[in-house]
C-alpha cells in the first residue's frame, strides 16, 4: 500500500521542505525483493565490467587509439548512471526507504538526464570514429589524434550541461501543494513536475525538445553515418574486405540499439501509449535500462573485439599460470 501524503503541509509546499516518496515499482511490491536481487547482481557486473575495461584500455598503449578512448568514456558514463539510480533503488527495494529530500531528488534527476544526453553524445563520436576509419582511412590517424578527442570529451559534457541544467530551475519554479508520492524508482524530470499544481506545458515542451533536438539528433546523424558507411563498403570489391570493415562496426551497432531502444520505446509509450501499456511495464523498463545495457556493454566489446580479448588473456595469464604453479 502506498504512503499517505502527509497533513502538516500548507496549500503551497516550499520545494526545500519537500520531502517524496519514491514507491519502487507500483503494483508488484511483493515482487520488490526479487526483483531486487537480479538488478542488484546486473549492477555489481556493470560496475566492475565497465571499471575493469576502463583500467585495461587505459594501462595498455596499444589501446590508446580513438575508438578504445571512445569506449572507456561509454563505461564511465555507464557507471556513473548505474550508480546514480541502482543504490537508492536497492533501498527501496530491500530496506522501504522511500524517503528521499526535494534537493536529492532533484541531483538525481539531474545527473540521470545529463549523463544519459552525454551516452549519446559519446554514441554519435564513436559512430563519427567508424565512418572516418572507414571512409577516410588514410586520414584516420590525422582527423582524429589526441586533441580531437579530448574536445569531443569536453563538448559532450559541457552540451549535457547546458541542456540539463534548465531542468533544475524548471521544477524549482513550479509551485507545490503537498502530492509527494513518485511512482518509480527514480527521480526524473516528468515525475517531478507533475507533482506542482501550476501549468507544467512549459517543462513537457522543453522535455520534448531536449529528446528530439540532442538524442534525436544523434540518433539520427549516427544513422546518416551508418548509411554513408554502407555505401563506402559495398564499393569495396573484396567480400573478405568487406566483411572485415562491417565486424569493426558490429559492437557499436548493438551498444546503439541497447541504448536507443528502450529509450524511445520508453519516451513514446509513456506520452502515446498510457491507457494500453500498464503503468508498472515503464517502471520496469526504466529500471532495468539503467543496469542492461551497462552490463552487457563491456562483454559485448570484450566478445566481439578482438584486441580486447588479446588484452584481457595478457592480463589474466600470469594469475591463471601463477595458480597452475602453487597447485
Amino acid at each position: 500500500m502506498w504512503p499517505q501524503v502527509s497533513t502538516s503541509f500548507s496549500n503551497h509546499t516550499n520545494p526545500q521542505d519537500m520531502w517524496y516518496v519514491l514507491i519502487g515499482i507500483p503494483g508488484l511490491e511483493d515482487s520488490h525483493i526479487w526483483l531486487s536481487v537480479s538488478i542488484c547482481s546486473m549492477y555489481i557486473v556493470a560496475v566492475v565490467g565497465n571499471i575493469f575495461l576502463i583500467f585495461l584500455i587505459l594501462a595498455e598503449y596499444s589501446l590508446h587509439e580513438p575508438m578504445y578512448l571512445f569506449l572507456s568514456m561509454l563505461a564511465l558514463a555507464d557507471v556513473l548512471l548505474s550508480t546514480a539510480t541502482v543504490p537508492k533503488m536497492l533501498a527501496i527495494f530491500w530496506f522501504h526507504s522511500m524517503d528521499i529530500s526535494f534537493g536529492s531528488c532533484v541531483s538525481q534527476m539531474f545527473f540521470i538526464h545529463f549523463i544519459f544526453v552525454a551516452e549519446s553524445a559519446i554514441l554519435l563520436a564513436m559512430a563519427f570514429d567508424r565512418y572516418v576509419a572507414i571512409c577516410y582511412p588514410l586520414r584516420y590517424t590525422t582527423i582524429l589524434n589526441s586533441s580531437f578527442i579530448g574536445k569531443i570529451g569536453v563538448a559532450a559534457a559541457v552540451r549535457s550541461f547546458i541542456i540539463c541544467f534548465p531542468f533544475i530551475f524548471l521544477v524549482y519554479r513550479l509551485t507545490y501543494c503537498g502530492r509527494n508520492i513518485i511512482p518509480h524508482s527514480y527521480c526524473e524530470h516528468m515525475g517531478i513536475a507533475r507533482l506542482a499544481c501550476d501549468n507544467i506545458n512549459v517543462n513537457i515542451i522543453y522535455g520534448l525538445t531536449v529528446a528530439l533536438l540532442s538524442t534525436g539528433l544523434d540518433a539520427v546523424f549516427i544513422i546518416m553515418s551508418y548509411i554513408m558507411i554502407l555505401l563506402t563498403v559495398f564499393q569495396i570489391p573484396s567480400w573478405a574486405a568487406r566483411c572485415r570493415a562491417l565486424n569493426t562496426c558490429g559492437s557499436h551497432i548493438c551498444v546503439i540499439f541497447m541504448f536507443y531502444a528502450p529509450a524511445f520505446f520508453s519516451f513514446f509509450a509513456h506520452r502515446f501509449g498510457g491507457k494500453t501499456i500498464p503503468h508498472h511495464i515503464h517502471i520496469i523498463i526504466a529500471n532495468l535500462y539503467v543496469v542492461v545495457p551497462p552490463m552487457l556493454n563491456p562483454i559485448i566489446y570484450g566478445m566481439k573485439t578482438k584486441q580486447i580479448q588479446d588484452r584481457v588473456i595478457l592480463v589474466f595469464s600470469p594469475i591463471s599460470t601463477c595458480c597452475y604453479n602453487k597447485e
